[in-house]
């Protein structure tokens, strides 16, 4: 390992450590965010690890005229991001140390807010709000959307257990002599999910954390790079199981350390938030895929005390307990309807002398349905959007053990059409409900044209939220089921286009999305890129 460049200004402010491989397109964009911090960023540290690209060059030359820059080059490749993370660390001179991976970015601020609030408090750890920001569309989705939405300074992790949502270890200001002292370091070479167990570690340490409510890191994702980031190359089953390991031996920090309270508010977690992320995708793998994931998820959870899985959310822990109640992958669609945001139970409905269950042949008690907030239901509204001149959505709300009843019968149910790449809904449209067998059905006229007129040329997509309102107000809010029987493909003709081409589809967690392409230009660009997919498809079975 060797450094280049000048001299840092001295041991003042922050620096910030960005790890770089194979990522010259990208690199100078994410050292340039760091540099134009301001004077609360007293140095950057680039570290190389062994780039086989232009990325080194990238880093040198700017170099030549950022005083603050110093490249840290690895000779050779880590196989992960923990190793060049400690690297940068070990070269950091600055009282206080973040990091910035190579295609993200700082927003203008973010330094100078998280500097200013772990001075003012004396902390060890200043954590603020991240995004990620879907590109090239660029839709911000907020990162763990409950937590920093207020100042706050805990005296330690156990005060605020719900910190450990956030795993990340980028959208956090750390002060150096802490990590040190401590011996704090990132799991060398080749570790998937490596930030889950440095982020344990830390907390396991009992830190004081400031919170400031700014963003202060913006995540990019980009699904249609070439390499996708760990966290969107899910259809491996080892990507559950490295995140299984990582997850394991973040308990074992908590437990290290005798933090027996964090290392079950870990576990909780995990059925809160892991277990959901990757059961919502689970019906749409292959067979093979199913089996192995159910396997290595029932052994895991084994391991967890019964408490650990009741303090979890329902829905999330019903999920958890059908998995654990059954040997084999089962009722796949229904725990995937489960798992989503929000959740959905959909039929049938079964009970047994304590109350309601998971199925007749499985009694899997759904504890604490009684009790939830009308507004938390996990209601389930079937929906087909019928494309002609005037589309026609259908819905059909299914009744929840009396509890749609009992919070008063929903007379009508509200819909957005809200942009996929960000945005305020373009169109709402108000369904009348009707009593029916087992719920409520309705309909409602949607003016398609209208909804693409709105969005502009190209081709849309637009998701879809539904809102009951019932006797007593605002009832629950959730997304659409999509319905087999409304996902068909149509062209619409129209004044304003010419032809518009619909189309109703299924997102993997089950929702009802739509797609509109405005024109013959536009109709001609979807059909030409599902041919230039399907031609793929054909030549990587060829080889």
């Amino acid at each position: 390992m060797s450094q280049s460049s000048a001299t840092p200004h001295g041991p003042t402010g922050v620096s910030v450590v960005v790890i770089a491989y194979n990522d010259a397109e990208l690199v100078g964009d994410a050292v340039r965010s760091a540099l134009s911090q301001g004077p609360a960023v007293a140095e950057v540290v680039a570290v190389d690890d062994c780039s086989s690209d232009g990325t080194a060059a990238v880093l040198d030359q700017l170099a030549t005229t950022e005083p603050r820059l110093r490249v840290v080059r690895r000779t050779e490749n880590s196989g992960g991001c923990g190793t060049p993370r400690n690297d940068g660390i070990a070269a950091a001179t600055s009282p206080y140390v973040m990091f910035l991976d190579s295609d993200d970015v700082l927003p203008p601020g973010a330094v100078e807010a998280l500097l200013a609030a772990a001075e003012e408090h004396g902390t060890e750890v200043t954590v603020g709000r991240a995004v990620r920001r879907e590109l090239p569309g660029g839709r911000d989705v907020r990162w763990q959307p409950g937590l920093y939405n207020e100042a706050a300074v805990h005296e330690s992790p156990e005060a605020a257990p719900e910190l450990l949502h956030d795993t990340l270890c980028v959208n956090k200001l750390y002060r150096r002599d802490f990590l040190n002292d401590r011996q704090l370091r990132f799991p060398d070479g080749k570790f998937t999910y490596e930030d889950f167990v440095f982020t344990a570690r830390v907390y396991a340490a009992a830190p004081r954390v400031a919170v400031v409510p700014e963003l202060v890191y913006i995540w990019h994702v980009r699904r249609a790079a070439a390499q996708v980031s760990i966290s969107l190359a899910r259809k491996d089953v080892g990507n559950w199981q490295a995140r299984i390991a990582a997850h394991t031996k973040a308990v074992e920090a908590f437990r290290a350390a005798d933090r027996k309270g964090l290392a079950a508010a870990c576990r909780t977690k995990f059925v809160d938030y892991d277990l959901c992320l990757y059961l919502r995708e689970l019906r749409v793998r292959d067979a093979g895929y199913q089996a192995d994931w159910w396997r290595l998820t029932r052994d895991h959870l084994a391991s967890f005390e019964a408490a650990e899985v009741a303090a979890a959310a329902a829905p999330a822990r019903w999920a958890a307990q059908v998995v654990l109640a059954s040997d084999a992958p089962r009722d796949l669609d229904r725990l995937s309807q489960l798992a989503a945001d929000p959740a959905r139970l959909i039929p049938p409905y079964a009970t047994a002398g304590s109350g309601p269950v998971w199925a007749d042949d499985l009694d899997v008690p759904l504890d604490g349905l009684d009790v939830l907030p009308a507004e938390r239901l996990p209601v389930a509204v079937d929906a087909a959007l019928l494309a002609g001149r005037r589309g026609i959505l259908k819905l059909r709300v299914h009744e929840l053990y009396g509890r749609l009843a009992a919070s008063g019968a929903p007379a009508s149910a509200d819909i957005e059409f809200v942009p996929r790449d960000g945005g305020e809904s373009a169109l709402t449209v108000t369904a009348p409900l009707r009593p029916a067998e087992g719920g409520w059905s309705g309909q409602v006229p949607v003016s398609l044209a209208r909804l693409a007129a709105a969005g502009g040329r190209g081709t849309q997509i637009w998701d879809l939220r539904v809102r009951l309102n019932t006797g007593s107000g605002r009832g629950p809010r959730t997304t659409l089921r999509a319905k087999a029987s409304g996902l068909r493909r149509t062209a619409v003709p129209g004044s304003r286009y010419g032809v518009l081409l619909v189309q109703p589809y299924r997102t993997s967690s089950g929702s009802l999305a739509v797609r509109l392409a405005p024109g013959v230009q536009g109709a001609f660009g979807v059909v030409g890129g599902k041919l230039r997919r399907l031609t793929r498809t054909v030549r990587s079975r060829r080889r």
